[in-house]
């Protein structure tokens, strides 16, 4: 565990094959109903825990690990308060950023039940990118692009137009990871930069506010790491893949996958790399303190390794998705107490993980990322999957008379492990016969190919 605001180096992880040390039986309740909580709420059960959960949709894996459902929507804080209290639950478990966003952990602190998951105050690093921009800035942290703020439209597009460089338009609030758009990608060029502030504005995306940044060019990382707002208990790194098709193109999702590699870096991440994003997060976690927001919960740093050193992309309050599958899946070590101990601001215990690699690949309906087929069918052979070495964990679907269907979200996820992230990719693959739908993936994550592009990458950066 590191003190937050040390400037002592990452000693890195320890990585054993050690069996999960025992917990104490508890009965907690997890909120949301995607792929990462099916894996929270699995290793929470598989520790000798009884699970409630709520969730929008009836997620069928988690419903099958759970004593008892609540159906609603997550950010129904009262709500589901008020469940907890009737099922007598001991710890609450948050997923999603919504329900933090709306102020769950400060509701269930007020019914005397401790809640995995900062409070709205401290959220407020994912839930405002202005003022996890401003945090910052404010505080001397590094890792900040060049970036400006606006609650006014034509400030904004002013702005815009007298930047000599390519920018990043990114809506302030919340927008399940699909409002950024970056010119050269989605965006051809600050003109188009500045109509899709407009849009931002007139629809009122993310709350109406943007933030404008300078684009940065390099590979994006996922740092993870509990925190009681004092101290950060890192995972290993994870990479995901936002764009909807192949070769990382297409629109923004929520992600269509991630890989982890078995020395806990990346392919293109090296252990100083790695020191410096997680310095940026024990100073943010200080400067939080310092302001009266202390964040206990889980905080997520997306970083992008540029020919500059390592940059902020974005903070988000909670585990990963998909990369929290990627490291949960390795983690050994008493999950239940480190969470707990977290929460009441006293970290202790411990994890390691097991030197492997890991691959993650989300199954989408036909259209995710502009016009999701809602409704279609989808096979799953569950037990076929098994036997190639695959976990499955469902994710947005809905399931009626034991037949599942597609939302407009990611329907289910395949992970799997190997010696190298092409080993796990294969594992994949083959348990990808076993499903039938409108549903596609993106075969290009965790290829022998891409970890190549990615340790290329890597050196190039590194040379400047």
């Amino acid at each position: 565990m590191h003190e937050a605001g040390s400037t002592s180096r990452y000693p890195g992880h320890l990585y054993t094959d050690a069996a999960d040390a025992s917990t104490v039986s508890m009965k907690i309740l997890v909120v949301g109903g995607g792929c990462r909580e099916h894996i929270i709420a699995e290793r929470l059960s598989s520790e000798g825990n009884a699970i409630l959960s709520a969730m929008k949709n009836r997620n069928p894996g988690i419903s099958r690990l759970s004593d008892a459902v609540l159906q609603c929507d997550e950010t129904a804080a009262g709500r589901i308060a008020g469940f907890a209290r009737e099922k007598g639950a001991d710890f609450v478990v948050v997923g999603p950023e919504n329900p933090l966003q709306a102020g769950i952990a400060d509701e269930l602190a007020s019914a005397g039940i401790p809640c995995f998951g900062p409070g709205r105050d401290a959220a407020e690093i994912e839930s405002s990118k202005s003022f996890a921009r401003g945090l910052l800035s404010r505080h001397g942290i590094p890792g900040n692009p060049e970036f400006a703020s606006f609650d006014s439209e034509s400030d904004a597009v002013r702005y815009i137009r007298s930047c000599g460089h390519d920018v990043v338009v990114k809506p302030s609030g919340l927008t399940g990871g699909k409002g950024v758009k970056v010119v050269g990608e989605q965006l051809r060029d600050n003109a188009e930069a500045c109509e899709y502030v407009g849009e931002i504005f007139n629809r009122g995306i993310g709350g109406a506010g943007v933030v404008i940044e300078e684009r940065l060019r390099g590979e994006e990382f996922s740092l993870q790491a509990v925190s009681d707002g004092k101290r950060l208990l890192p995972f290993p790194l994870a990479q995901d893949h936002k764009r909807a098709h192949e070769g990382d193109t297409g629109p923004n999702t929520g992600g269509m996958g991630s890989y982890s590699i078995s020395n806990g870096l990346l392919p293109f991440v090296n252990a100083e790399d790695r020191n410096e994003a997680l310095c940026i997060m024990q100073r943010t976690l200080a400067a939080m303190r310092s302001e009266g927001r202390e964040f206990r919960g889980l905080l997520y740093g997306g970083f992008m390794l540029t020919d500059g050193g390592v940059k902020l992309i974005e903070y988000n309050a909670r585990f990963a998705d998909p990369e929290s599958m990627n490291v949960i899946a390795v983690a050994r070590g008493g999950l239940t107490d480190v969470l707990c101990s977290a929460a009441d601001g006293s970290l202790s215990g411990s994890l390691s993980f097991e030197h492997t690699a890991t691959v993650c690949r989300y199954y989408v309906p036909h259209g995710y990322g502009d016009r999701p087929v809602k409704g279609s069918p989808i096979t799953v052979d569950e037990e076929k999957i098994a036997a190639e070495g695959v976990k499955l964990y469902y994710g947005s679907v809905n399931e009626k008379g034991g037949k599942l269907t597609t939302t407009t979200s990611r329907s289910f996820a395949l992970l799997a492990k190997g010696d190298e992230p092409w080993d796990a990719a294969a594992r994949i693959e083959r348990a990808g016969q076993h499903i039938g739908g409108l549903v596609y993936t993106r075969k290009d994550i965790g290829t022998r190919e891409e970890m190549q592009r990615k340790r290329s990458a890597g050196e190039a950066l590194h040379r400047v």
